[in-house]
């Protein structure tokens, strides 16, 4: 798998994105329909997270750049680790599973 992890370009990062976010509308469609799947249903649960995650992760690299320039963003300290600003799901640092994505 980290072979794999080598050939995630920005291009099919960005795909992979898109396509989610295409996946997502179209089970929403369904849901509200009233046609969608108990499967549909576990994939829109799954996708939301995703995304929601991948927000986060954005916001997260936003503040810490703007905390790094000098700005005012909110940054949490601990004993543990290093200072960094943290958002649910947000930071790397803070998943509990390293699965080298």
């Amino acid at each position: 798998m980290p072979e794999d992890r080598k050939k995630r370009t920005p291009e099919l990062l960005f795909t992979i994105g898109k396509v989610t976010l295409e996946k997502l509308e179209s089970i929403a469609s369904k849901m509200r329909d009233d046609v969608a799947t108990e499967a549909d249903r576990h994939n829109n649960d799954i996708l939301q997270e995703i995304v929601a995650l991948a927000a986060n992760r954005v916001s997260v690299a936003e503040n810490e750049s703007e905390s790094q320039g000098g700005g005012d963003a909110w940054t949490e300290r601990t004993a543990s680790h290093f200072p960094h600003i943290r958002l649910h799901g947000g930071a790397l640092e803070d998943d509990p599973l390293k699965m080298n994505i």
